[in-house]
């Protein structure tokens, strides 16, 4: 039986989710598998894998042959590192201790990397988000400026119409009080 290590598609349309599994190499994609070692998530930034590792390696040890996409992902979460560790030890060429130390090594740095990634992504957003908030705060500011001088003017009117009819209410005023006093002075 030929073995495959392959991703069996999960999730929604338009949202991919895979389970990383060993199957035989005749089944349909989706169809039967002998163990699921895995899942990847490759929606988010970077891309999630939670891979049991032991039995990944035991694996390709034994000789599953992996998809395309599969054998970069094991390549990504150091399998095939580890394999090729584990032969330097068989042939005599490292000790365990070397070859722990060196896999240590190598996660630690592939640690850091990803940790940068995700703290640039944060950065970024932070940065977006403050722009954003700048240019809100501007559009707002404008809005209300404009507001502001609406209200001015229709204040400006209003006082201005107020003064008018003061004005014309003053002109009746002495309108009135005039032809009274021309009324009044021949009769003196």
């Amino acid at each position: 039986m030929a073995t495959r290590i392959r991703l069996q598609r999960r999730g929604k349309k338009n949202q991919p989710f895979y389970h990383i599994v060993i199957a035989d190499g005749r089944a349909p994609r989706d169809g039967r598998y002998i163990e699921e070692i895995g899942t990847y998530n490759p929606l988010t930034h970077p891309a999630t894998v939670n891979l049991n590792f032991d039995r990944a390696l035991y694996w390709v040890e034994a000789g599953a042959d992996p998809s395309d996409t599969a054998r970069s992902i094991l390549k990504h979460e150091g399998v095939y590192l580890m394999k090729h560790l584990r032969g330097g030890i068989a042939k005599g060429a490292l000790t365990q201790l070397d070859a722990d130390r060196k896999f240590d090594a190598w996660k630690q740095d592939k640690e850091s990397k990803i940790s940068n990634i995700k703290r640039e992504d944060a950065d970024k957003s932070r940065k977006e988000m403050k722009a954003r908030l700048e240019a809100e705060t501007k559009v707002r500011e404008a809005i209300s400026a404009k507001v502001a001088a609406k209200y001015a003017a229709a204040a400006e009117a209003e006082a201005a119409e107020a003064e008018a009819k003061a004005a014309e209410e003053a002109a009746n005023a002495e309108a009135t009080e005039a032809p009274a006093e021309a009324a009044e002075t021949p009769a003196e």
